[in-house]
């Protein structure tokens, strides 16, 4: 309950203009004497790229939930050297983009604020406003986190599209994140599945060879499985569209897929397999998703505080590809 009070402070006083720290060191407007412009930088250069190719709004979504869960939100996913080492490199996030925003933001409020915000703050605000570009959901997002120097894709262990609810509800309570936190961001941050893609080689066991007796995952809708294999054969890596019906639109729809056995992923199959998760499911879907948007708002801000480097840890990297 304190950490739910704490919140909502946080967004009332943000609201305001006002100036709040956080326990774990972050403020909002914490650049407001040494970098005045940073958020409008940040702003004006997201809407540029997310307006003309919406679907970046995924990506930058995914790619900061994908930061966050390794070694915590300090941009360690942005970093590039040692070359074939990094987190960035890992196989699940070969498929993340998007990095070229983050670079294009970083390079702008490096001409006007030189070494001043963190490549870990950009991609918090970047996800951010990314969203609110395709008219999803607005959350504050406090800052001063510092940019981590160790990358290791070795250390990707993120929550697994095949994974069940056990192993699930694990990986969100080790990062302090709870049961409502874990179907709120699994539906709309590990895939970003409510406005993403994915490839059919991701599904391709689920549909084709699910306990390898060429059969197919039991708890999907038998019609739905028909039409994921009309749309991925065997050999098939295309891409495909995780919510057909709001596919461009940041909303609660995909709960409804989930609802009727269509969920994409094992993982979020297996919402159904836990009384919570399930129950938050249906009241979404009976009331069209009227809390989703608050909720999302909530467990965003709890995820930008996941394990951050501040004070004297870490540093201002220059460039979000290298260290400095």
């Amino acid at each position: 309950m304190a950490i739910k009070n704490l919140l909502v402070l946080v967004i009332l006083l943000g609201v305001l203009g006002v100036s709040v720290a956080h326990p774990k060191g972050l403020y909002l407007n914490y650049y407001k004497y040494r970098c005045p412009d940073a958020e409008a930088i940040v702003r004006r250069v997201t809407v540029q790229y997310v307006s003309h190719e919406p679907s970046l709004a995924a990506a930058l979504l995914r790619m900061h939930f994908h930061d966050c869960f390794v070694r915590g939100c300090d941009g360690s996913i942005l970093l590039k050297y040692p070359y074939n080492e990094t987190e960035r490199y890992a196989a699940p996030n070969l498929s993340v983009r998007g990095y070229e925003v983050v670079d294009a933001v970083k390079s702008a409020l490096e001409r006007k604020c030189p070494g001043v915000v963190s490549c870990a703050d950009v991609l918090s605000l970047v996800a951010r406003d990314a969203v609110v570009v395709i008219n999803g959901p607005w959350w504050p997002v406090p800052l001063g986190r510092r940019d981590g120097r160790i990358s290791r894709k070795s250390e990707v262990n993120l929550p697994s599209p095949l994974a069940g609810i056990a192993a699930l509800k694990k990986k969100f309570f080790d990062k302090g994140l709870n049961t409502k936190d874990l179907v709120v961001l699994s539906v709309s941050c590990s895939g970003a599945h409510t406005i993403g893609i994915s490839h059919c080689s991701v599904i391709h066991q689920g549909i084709y060879n699910f306990t390898g007796k060429a059969d197919s995952d039991s708890s999907m809708n038998p019609r739905y499985v028909r039409a994921l294999k009309r749309r991925c054969n065997p050999a098939d890596n295309r891409t495909i569209v995780m919510d057909p019906r709001s596919v461009k639109k940041f909303d609660s729809h995909y709960f409804n897929m989930v609802a009727q056995r269509k969920g994409l992923f094992k993982s979020d199959r297996t919402l159904l397999d836990d009384p919570e998760t399930k129950s938050y499911i249906y009241t979404q879907v009976a009331t069209a998703g009227s809390s989703f948007n608050k909720d999302f708002a909530h467990s965003m801000v709890k995820l930008g505080f996941v394990e951050i480097l501040t004070g004297n840890k870490g540093e201002i990297r220059k460039r979000c590809a290298f260290v400095n």
